[in-house]
């Protein structure tokens, strides 16, 4: 098995993921709120119906990945978005838009591909790469997939300029689509030919689920509503947010490139640190300033704070568990977060709804700090190695 070869294919599933995925972005909160008229607390709804669903998706996901086919699952997982674009294509009754958000995890908070849809194929595919990498240069290929993976998200952002509304679905679906054939030809391992062992790894998993449930509530209360905030707020229209939307993927893609460097200099619980810390303090600003300038500077300079850790968070958590425990302990680490962060969307969306649009910032910047406690609480030692 050429490990070169799947990782390349991985890659063009993914780019086409993640290219859907940036048009969705911008395209579904401006559907919701501009051209149907719901309101910020629907829109917050739909957003965490889309994340319970994506949740359980991923567990699932996850499970099936140890216990039965990666390449199986990574295929079922990869035809929810496509068929979720296509019923956001097919009506914008809420019906539908439940029925699209649940099953193409129109969440924004799910896998990071500029605004998330399409979460539930994010163990799987964490998965297959910890099975076609080593610990010396997995944080190098996860940096790289998501920093190729981010590029193509901001094209689809930028796509948005030109296609909204119905449109933007209907392309959503022809791409993602596109990205299944990609997986028929890979050939994958699966490490335990449909046996069912007990997990060994639970204390591990449980400190990563814990610090998971945490951020996600955190990344609840604004990460789906930053492009709502500019709509609401100051009335931007999709053509030009599309473009802010791009220079913020643009740049948080770049940045992921020094996610290798900042492991072997500080360790991911200080990279974690810094680089969440000073975005929740840069958030503070985006409710009390009225100068749009430097509200859209923290829009760009955020997703970059966000995500720069995250390759080596996920080297942290595949290097301290087994090897035929990966698909679920990203799965249950998946499902931590998201569920975390169902409450949080809701909390948002009724705050911004009642024209409280500073209450999730201040809250926002109470739970990054109490997460970062726990980091080091958890992971501040030395991280143990997998076992042999």
């Amino acid at each position: 098995m050429s490990q070169t070869r799947e990782l390349r294919l991985l890659l063009l599933f993914r780019l086409t993921r993640t290219l859907a995925a940036g048009l969705i972005a911008v395209a579904f909160p401006y559907y919701v709120l501009t051209t149907f008229h719901y309101s910020a607390f629907t829109l917050g709804l739909l957003y965490a119906a889309a994340t319970i669903a994506t949740a359980v998706f991923a567990f699932l996901c996850g499970y099936l990945a140890d216990v039965w086919s990666r390449k199986g699952t990574l295929l079922l997982a990869g035809i929810l978005l496509p068929l979720g674009a296509s019923l956001a294509f097919a009506s914008g009754r809420l019906p539908f838009l439940f029925a699209a958000c649940i099953l193409g995890g129109f969440s924004a908070t799910g896998a990071r591909a500029s605004g998330a849809a399409g979460g539930a194929a994010v163990p799987v595919q964490s998965a297959v790469v910890a099975d076609l990498t080593n610990l010396h240069n997995r944080t190098f290929y996860f940096s790289l997939l998501i920093f190729l993976g981010g590029l193509a998200g901001a094209g689809g952002m930028l796509m948005a300029r030109a296609l909204g509304g119905r449109d933007a679905f209907l392309a959503a679906f022809l791409i993602s689509a596109v990205g299944l054939v990609f997986i028929l030809p890979m050939k994958l391992a699966n490490p335990q030919n449909g046996a069912r062992p007990r997990l060994k790894s639970l204390k591990v998993i449980g400190k990563f689920s814990i610090t998971g449930a945490v951020n996600g509530f955190s990344q609840g209360l604004i990460m789906p509503f930053l492009i709502p905030f500019f709509v609401i707020v100051y009335h931007i229209p999709r053509p030009q947010m599309a473009v802010y939307g791009f220079a913020a993927e643009i740049l948080s893609s770049v940045a992921l490139l020094l996610a290798p460097y900042i492991e072997r200099r500080v360790g991911f619980v200080k990279g974690v640190a810094f680089s969440r810390g000073a975005g929740a303090i840069l958030l503070l600003f985006l409710p009390l300033t009225r100068s749009l300038p430097l509200a859209l500077l923290v829009y760009i300079l955020t997703p970059t704070l966000r995500v720069i850790a995250v390759p080596a968070q996920q080297t942290a958590l595949t290097a301290m568990v087994h090897d035929n425990e990966t698909g679920r302990a990203m799965g249950m680490s998946q499902v931590a977060r998201l569920s975390a962060s169902t409450g949080a969307i809701v909390f948002t969306g009724y705050a911004f709804a009642a024209e409280d649009i500073a209450m999730p910032f201040y809250a926002y910047a109470a739970v990054i700090a109490f997460s970062l406690a726990l980091y080091f609480r958890f992971f501040g030692a030395r991280p143990e190695l997998r076992p042999d």
